[in-house]
């Protein structure tokens, strides 16, 4: 299965290089530099982003890609939090922030931002979305003047982080959504929008230091990886988000630029301790030694992600680099196999006990291509050492989560969306988390988490993430291959396109064709 699943994805390859190698322009006339178009998979009616409107279920990852909208806050490249909107803010006591709004701030219909008009914005956000309300937990919101005043129901110490996920874009609300077209604060504004394409236009009334510099910028919602290549190729793109990572060696060439960063997407796979030979920590812990996952990152995501050591990359202030997990030992991982009584007694190549092999089912989808390959290469890597893994990649995958037919459950998720680590821990490693696919219950976690719940600061919180992610290692309680990184393409021509740990920023007024 291996094999011919890396033969189609080279085989590919081989015929788009052949086909488009050596292609793309290296005039650029002026009308060509007012106008940009951008291919991408990350747009669409699948992803729930298909539309402007942030109060929409996940449209607002739209609004905030795509220079439409912009958050009281923003993260930098540390993930860590900077004004944008906003100018400060004071934490008043522990269940209200006060927020002040830069005073030149408009929409992109002229109209001046204030607190009254944010108040109204983050109303009707939690009046109508699905996950804001539960996030941020708020009972009231005042304005006076550029002041807008927050009020939460209980202690909400990431609530500025919550307020710079993609659905916290301040749009004018007074102006209503028509033909799913909002108006925000960005160097650009949606004139027209469909399920597979934005078109934007030049904001003239940005607010921003600097303006942006494109006439007319199109989104083009692309989610076959080779069509994707081949536009690109063709040069009927200017950039593009997306690219299967076997395409991306054919731009690197005088022709083309890439931009790329490490995110906190992560592949990941969970041990079900309802298995019973998986409640053995010396079995999850062999698995994981037998995984190299460096050769994984180089060989077969050919460098376009980090080996993982946690559920968090090195740029984060609570990442890779202050904790520490097993390494790769293939001599390591049997030894644990034999201490804990499993060895191949009859020569069949696979270790047994009281006459039953070693064998495991792993699960995972296959709408994020490279999971698959992760799922043959751990089944190869678990040979060595005498385990027997059965893989199930199926997009219908829910169906056996919810049924319990897994051993092993490997996914991708993003870890840090919002820059703080809590959302991690509430979504898949607490006793009653939605996503514990593992029923990982660590008491040690949950009164960690309690603490982090209740705490307050940026460095006491990332201490208090630390440790919860060595405690996780330290159980084996998940397996983390690789932090992917993020993969921008585009022409050499375009300036001011950058690949961001975030994955929300985009289009921004620095954009430009030279």
């Amino acid at each position: 299965m291996k094999k011919k699943f890396l033969a189609a994805i080279l085989s590919a390859t081989f015929a788009t290089g052949i086909l488009f190698s050596g292609c793309g322009s290296e005039n650029f006339s002026d009308d060509d530099k007012k106008n940009f178009t951008y291919g991408t998979v990350a747009y669409g009616v699948a992803m729930e982003n298909a539309g402007t409107n942030p109060h929409k279920s996940y449209s607002g990852w739209s609004t905030l890609r795509y220079g439409i909208g912009e958050t009281l806050f923003k993260f930098n490249e540390n993930m860590q939090l900077e004004d944008w909107i906003a100018e400060s803010f004071e934490q008043v006591d522990d269940f209200t922030v006060k927020i002040k709004i830069k005073d030149n701030v408009v929409f992109s219909n002229g109209k001046k931002v204030d607190g009254e008009a944010v108040k109204k914005c983050l109303e009707n956000l939690i009046a109508v979305h699905d996950r804001a309300p539960k996030d941020l937990k708020i009972t009231s919101i005042e304005a006076d003047g550029q002041f807008v005043t927050v009020k939460s129901s209980e202690k909400v110490p990431a609530l500025l982080n919550y307020l710079s996920d993609p659905y916290g874009c301040i749009i004018d609300v007074e102006e209503g959504e028509k033909d799913k077209i909002v108006v925000g604060t960005g160097p650009y504004k949606a004139v027209k929008v469909t399920d597979t394409e934005i078109e934007l236009e030049k904001n003239e009334n940005y607010w921003g230091e600097v303006k942006p510099k494109l006439e007319k910028i199109f989104v083009k919602s692309i989610t076959d990886g080779d069509t994707l290549t081949m536009a690109m190729q063709n040069g009927e793109l200017d950039a593009v988000q997306g690219l299967p990572y076997s395409s991306l060696k054919l731009f690197e060439n005088e022709n083309f630029k890439i931009s790329q960063t490490d995110t906190s997407r992560i592949y990941q796979a969970a041990f079900n301790f309802k298995t019973p030979e998986l409640q053995d920590k010396n079995i999850r812990q062999a698995i994981s030694m037998a995984i190299d996952k460096n050769n994984f990152t180089k060989v077969l995501l050919s460098g376009n992600g980090s080996p993982a050591v946690g559920p968090f990359p090195a740029n984060l202030t609570f990442g890779d680099e202050k904790v520490t997990a097993v390494n790769f030992d293939l001599e390591g991982a049997k030894n644990l196999l034999t201490e804990s009584g499993w060895t191949d007694s009859d020569g069949d190549g696979y270790v047994d006990k009281n006459g039953k092999n070693l064998e495991l089912n792993y699960l995972t989808y296959t709408s994020r291509q490279e999971l698959p390959i992760l799922a043959e290469f751990a089944q190869d890597s678990l040979k060595k050492i005498g385990i027997k893994l059965n893989v199930n990649a199926t997009d219908n995958y829910k169906s056996f989560l919810k049924s319990g037919e897994y051993d092993i459950f490997s996914k991708a998720i993003v870890t840090a969306p919002t820059g703080d680590g809590e959302y991690y821990f509430t979504s898949h490693i607490l006793k009653n988390a939605v996503d514990n696919a593992g029923f990982y219950d660590s008491a040690e976690i949950s009164e960690l988490e309690n603490e982090l719940h209740n705490t307050f600061g940026a460095d006491k919180r990332s201490a208090l993430v630390i440790k919860m992610s060595q405690k996780i290692l330290d159980d084996c309680a998940l397996f983390y291959a690789a932090h992917l990184k993020m993969s921008f393409v585009m022409k050499k021509n375009v300036e001011g396109f950058t690949a961001h740990p975030s994955d929300y920023y985009e289009i921004t007024s620095a954009l430009e064709k030279k």
